[in-house]
């Protein structure tokens, strides 16, 4: 679906969660981790939390479009952007724990959308004037992801093992550090912005290439490291419904909770 509000950009989220929960796909984990960062942009704009509400709910829209498009495009069969590529096979394979599904994801969404929004929304001198909001919405989506690692201990109860292994620090998982991904997204976003149009292309094309390299490693690491993440996915939960119900934090919206709680049409259920 077309998005061109921030309430629209929640109701294709919870489209795509009502999929993945009948399709039972690790592809909804990192859509339930998004709608949470939407919602929380959202009601800081709201609450004038940041200098330009309107530019940030643009910038929101843009920024969310490029991840509904590459999902739309992954789900029929095409290409989406090399960096997409990686987070979305990570979310059909079986072998990377969660976090890494999650952090595949963000990693697309932070080194390769973001910057592209941003310099989309305040192209050429503008940039300058947004930075103070873009920080702030970094700022939100860290503490959501805040909040998920420590939620995450319900559904992978040796997550802790990160941390003992040297995988996990205060700012960054399995080498994977959402500062310097803002700081990335942002100088990329400066270099964009005073691009000439016909620069654009190729530009893109090596953020997208550098991104996805980034994301390779964060989805599949070095052999030792993967071997040290071995315990934590043995005993991890392969529940669908159990992961999408964590990440989602209880903010479910009632339609979309509503459909993924109703039993199966009795006429397609005796098919």
């Amino acid at each position: 679906m077309q998005v061109q509000t921030i309430d629209d950009v929640i109701q294709a989220l919870d489209n795509i969660l009502d999929w993945a929960w009948h399709e039972k796909s690790r592809l909804g984990y990192f859509a339930a981790l998004y709608r949470r960062v939407t919602r929380s942009v959202r009601d800081g704009i709201a609450q004038n939390q940041f200098e330009n509400g309107p530019l940030m709910e643009k910038l929101d829209v843009v920024f969310a479009g490029r991840y509904l498009q590459a999902f739309e495009q992954f789900r029929s069969g095409q290409e989406p952007t090399l960096s997409w590529q990686v987070a979305f096979r990570a979310g059909r394979s079986r072998s990377p724990i969660v976090v890494q599904q999650l952090l595949a994801g963000i990693n697309a969404h932070i080194n390769l959308d973001l910057g592209i929004a941003a310099a989309t929304v305040a192209p050429g001198e503008q940039l300058a004037s947004l930075k103070t909001d873009f920080d702030q919405i970094n700022a939100v989506l860290a503490g959501e992801v805040g909040i998920v690692e420590k939620e995450i201990a319900k559904i992978s109860p040796l997550i802790g093992l990160l941390e003992k292994f040297g995988l996990k620090t205060e700012t960054s998982i399995i080498n994977f550090s959402l500062d310097e991904a803002r700081n990335f997204a942002w100088l990329h976003a400066q270099k964009l912005a005073g691009a000439a149009p016909g620069q654009l292309n190729t530009m893109i094309a090596a953020l997208d290439a550098e991104a996805a390299a980034i994301g390779k490693l964060v989805a599949s690491p070095p052999f030792l490291v993967r071997l040290a993440l071995l315990p934590i996915r043995i005993f991890e939960t392969s529940n669908v419904h159990h992961v999408l119900d964590v990440l989602t934090g209880g903010q479910s919206a009632a339609p979309s909770a509503t459909k993924r709680d109703a039993k199966p049409d009795a006429k397609k259920a005796g098919a």
